[in-house]
């Protein structure tokens, strides 16, 4: 049986092999928090992700996913500020964003997120803490939300995702060491 995820690669700068080989079901989350001179670097991605039909967020900059007319925002844990709730976006326009527990969830509410990335769900090398599949589920029955599976993804435990009530998953590491074939898009 196939389940078919939501899947979200984030990166950090314009890479064109490497997002050559990504599959069009995968949607692309451009995140630069090193740089804050990424604009030339943001509009290649954006023009190489509208050529090829992925779908791409910027994390932490409404105003400027708005402006750029990109697919939505990203916005990360530790933003917690309010003001998201009246941005005047398209119709289209998706904000998402990502939560470590039921407090941060309550936030991500509040700044009107279509999806949040519960994070970590498997055991990881910068988190000594993770949810697992239980505490993922019976945290995310609590909201109508939807959620995303972030942190400790790998290919021996994705029968484990498939028993969340998670719609997707996202990577940082994972699809770029291993995931970018094109059958990722089906488990």
């Amino acid at each position: 049986m196939h389940i078919n995820f939501d899947i979200y690669y984030f990166i950090e700068k314009f890479n064109l092999k490497e997002l050559s080989n990504i599959n069009r079901t995968i949607s692309v989350i451009y995140r630069n928090y090193k740089s804050n001179k990424y604009l030339d670097d943001l509009l290649k991605t954006k023009a190489f992700c509208k050529k090829r039909g992925f779908k791409i967020y910027l994390s932490n900059n409404i105003k400027l996913a708005i402006k750029l007319k990109l697919d939505g925002v990203y916005l990360p844990s530790f933003n917690k500020k309010l003001k998201y709730c009246n941005a005047p976006v398209k119709k289209n326009f998706k904000i998402i964003g990502s939560a470590h527990n039921i407090n941060e969830i309550k936030i991500k509410e509040k700044q009107n997120c279509e999806s949040v990335f519960l994070s970590p769900l498997f055991k990881t090398s910068k988190s000594k803490n993770f949810l697992g599949v239980v505490r993922f589920n019976l945290i995310s029955k609590d909201t109508n939300k939807s959620f995303i599976c972030l942190g400790g993804i790998t290919y021996k435990n994705i029968n484990r995702i498939k028993l969340t009530r998670s719609k997707g998953i996202a990577s940082v590491s994972w699809i770029k060491k291993n995931g970018l074939n094109k059958n990722l898009g089906r488990f």
